[in-house]
């Protein structure tokens, strides 16, 4: 496109015209705003989200364009309802547009949206201080990015600060982020391969929830002198399906680490903040690792923000001798971290993880029972609390359900890295009448796939 600063101006006062908008918009300008979305998409973000989108495009109508939401429902552009179990993959635990987080973003936006950088913000000492009261074990400061591959780098960078080591251990199908640190950790080749390089470092991927095989490779990277900085590990990995480990697999990787003298991450940027059914995802071995990430739910579904937490001393080459070793401008701004304020006010006010877990309990039985009643269909269901992975024959099928679902009302999709996986990744506080909802829905689905195979 040629420079045209004219249409920008005259194209971006059309949009927040749209924007601050209350209403719904009629049909025609509903159907208008469809097709420019879509040839936006298409033209100038990424061509391919429209092909991928499969579950939405064989579904007929395209419901892509969002509007608005509250709880576990929101409306497209057309004013039609979704039930909503994709959860904005795992960022709206609150569910969609939480009144009191959205109060609290409004209030501190009208007082100051951005910090100087220069004097002290209140807020970013304040969530700092809740982090470390809620956390387990004995972490205590935090720093703040937006998203949670920005705190898998921090991590990494902590981590090598610390210990003076470069190499990690990692999980086969693991899910880091996409940026090239937290990239190398990536336990699946779709994403690391096309980029080349890795990080420098070392990195060994072993099988998740294999304890036999992460003791076996620190014993030989001690060995052969190579100097591990950290294990690294989601406490259920999300994007491979909600692969729940055995029981055994944390506390035995924790008492590994302390013996070899290497930290212990874990990444809660998915299962942290109640999502599992426990608070934190290693709640449910009673570990408490060394260093924690967390982002997604943190700020409540309503801003971007990211968290990684550890101990005073581990955390202390990062203010000594220079408190500038790892920053970022707008990372823990004064709107994303009130967000993540009222957020964590409301998850332990209703103790959310308590209804994930009841929730969870009610949802996996009856998942199960179409697993035996569709074995040509259904692989396997797992997972912990509101975190569930449906697991089919193959990825056809996966988009198959997924489109029949969103025909039905009701978004899923599938993972990163299982392609013939479904998540159930609903809000928390989804109503029991919206899982029954789905349950019925799905039920529909199965029936149909399952008469022309």
């Amino acid at each position: 496109m040629s420079l045209d600063l004219q249409h920008a101006i005259d194209y971006s006062k059309r949009w927040l015209d749209i924007i601050h908008r209350n209403e719904f918009p009629s049909q025609e300008d509903a159907y208008k705003i469809i097709e420019e979305s879509k040839t936006n998409f298409a033209e100038h973000f990424n061509r391919n989200w429209l092909e991928y989108r499969k579950s939405v495009a064989e579904a007929g109508d395209w419901a892509a364009v969002e509007w608005s939401g509250s709880g576990a429902v929101f409306k497209d552009v057309l004013g039609r309802e979704y039930l909503d179990f994709l959860g904005g993959f795992g960022m709206m635990d609150l569910g969609w547009s939480h009144p009191e987080v959205v109060k609290t973003v409004h209030a501190q936006l009208e007082r100051s949206p951005m910090p100087s950088q220069e004097l002290l913000d209140p807020l970013r000492g304040v969530l700092a201080k809740l982090l470390a009261s809620i956390t387990p074990g004995e972490l205590k400061y935090s720093w703040f990015g937006a998203s949670g591959t920005e705190a898998n780098e921090a991590a990494m960078k902590i981590a090598k600060l610390y210990t003076g080591k470069s190499a990690f251990i990692v999980g086969v199908k693991a899910f880091h982020g996409k940026t090239m640190g937290s990239l190398s950790l990536m336990g699946k080749s779709d994403y690391r391969a096309p980029m080349g390089q890795m990080y420098s470092g070392q990195v060994y991927h072993v099988p998740f929830g294999d304890a036999d095989a992460v003791e076996k490779q620190l014993e030989i990277c001690e060995k052969v002198g190579i100097g591990v900085a950290a294990v690294v590990f989601e406490p259920i990995q999300g994007e491979s399906g909600a692969i729940v480990p055995p029981d055994d697999f944390w506390p035995r990787v924790r008492a590994a680490t302390k013996k070899y003298g290497v930290l212990l991450i874990a990444d809660e940027v998915q299962t942290g903040l109640g999502r599992t059914g426990k608070l934190w995802g290693v709640d449910h071995w009673d570990v408490a690792p060394d260093i924690l990430t967390v982002a997604k739910s943190l700020g409540g579904g309503v801003m971007p923000i990211s968290a990684v937490t550890t101990t005073e001393e581990i955390f202390m080459p990062m203010m000594y001798p220079n408190p500038f070793m790892h920053t970022t401008t707008t990372g823990g701004g004064a709107l994303a971290c009130s967000a993540a304020i009222a957020a964590i006010n409301v998850t332990l006010r209703e103790k959310l993880w308590e209804q994930a877990a009841e929730k969870g309990a009610y949802l996996m039985p009856q998942l199960q029972d179409f697993v035996v009643k569709y074995p040509n269909i259904f692989d396997r269901v797992t997972g912990k609390g509101l975190l569930i992975g449906m697991h089919f024959k193959n990825p056809e099928t996966g988009y198959k359900i997924a489109a029949g679902l969103f025909k039905r009302g009701v978004l899923v999709a599938g993972t990163l890295t299982s392609a013939q996986t479904i998540r159930i990744e609903p809000p928390l506080v989804v109503t029991c009448e919206q899982m029954d909802a789905l349950l019925d829905r799905l039920s529909d689905t199965l029936k149909e796939i399952s008469s022309t195979m």
